[in-house]
């Protein structure tokens, strides 16, 4: 199973603190950002890890990280030449997954459970797609999943009327026909190819699986959310990189 973490986008929204650098590298507790999703996915046993960032940065993602030897894995890299949205930075990873699955992070998902778990539901799942979701006070600012039982019927994103409490974090589970389903989108209002769309393909086959996250988590795109990462990871230590 492969890795995958899209660390793209301008960070409009840290502005200025991403004037001269990637979002990813900024400090979330001891550590850059980019970090923590690393650490998620070596304690979930994944070896072969594609980092995927916007031109502007990457020679400093680059530096920062190397080949992954001080963290035991090994890192690929890839150019998001355009905000072409997540789903377009999911598509970059068609030959590095190569038909295999492999577990997508957002570069800017801090959380405190284990993937191990769940990964592993996913090892077992012989096709489709499983997502994490979690409870949250504002899912408005999310995709909101619709869920009826055990099952996922639709994902909204940014409902102005959620049809849940629930938000779909950016940590997503994929078998290879991810990429053709990205083949298939047409952009968005936004002018972008959303993983939101991705995840409803799924839907409309049944072969989309959640499990729902129990402790904290939160993304770090905001200066709220920026601010509660730093909190909730205060005196965190991370066996990686190696020094």
């Amino acid at each position: 199973m492969k890795g995958i973490i899209l660390a793209g986008g301008t960070g409009s929204r840290l502005y200025p603190l991403t004037k001269v650098t990637n979002k990813h590298l900024l400090p979330v507790g001891k550590y850059p950002m980019i970090f923590h999703p690393i650490y998620k996915l070596i304690e979930a046993g994944i070896e072969e890890i594609l980092i995927v960032t916007g031109k502007e940065h990457m020679g400093d993602v680059v530096n920062l990280l190397g080949s992954g030897h001080d963290f035991g894995v090994t890192f690929t890299y890839k150019v998001q030449d355009q905000a072409g949205g997540i789903a377009q930075a999911l598509g970059l990873a068609e030959n590095f997954v190569n038909g295999d699955k492999s577990v997508v992070i957002l570069g800017d998902n801090i959380f405190n459970d284990s993937i191990c778990p769940y990964v592993e539901k996913f090892r077992a799942q012989e096709r489709g797609a499983k997502i994490l979701i979690q409870e949250v006070e504002d899912p408005e600012r999310y995709g909101v999943p619709e869920l009826s039982g055990d099952r996922i019927v639709s994902i909204e994103e940014k409902p102005k009327q959620p049809k849940s409490n629930y938000c779909v974090t950016g940590i997503y589970m994929y078998d290879s026909q991810v990429f053709d389903i990205i083949k298939s989108l047409s952009p968005s209002s936004r002018g972008e190819l959303e993983i939101t769309d991705v995840n409803n393909a799924y839907v409309k086959k049944d072969l989309l699986t959640y499990d729902i996250l129990p402790s904290w988590w939160t993304d770090a795109g905001t200066f709220p959310s920026y601010a509660k990462a730093n909190q909730l990871v205060d005196g965190l230590e991370l066996p990686y990189p190696r020094k």
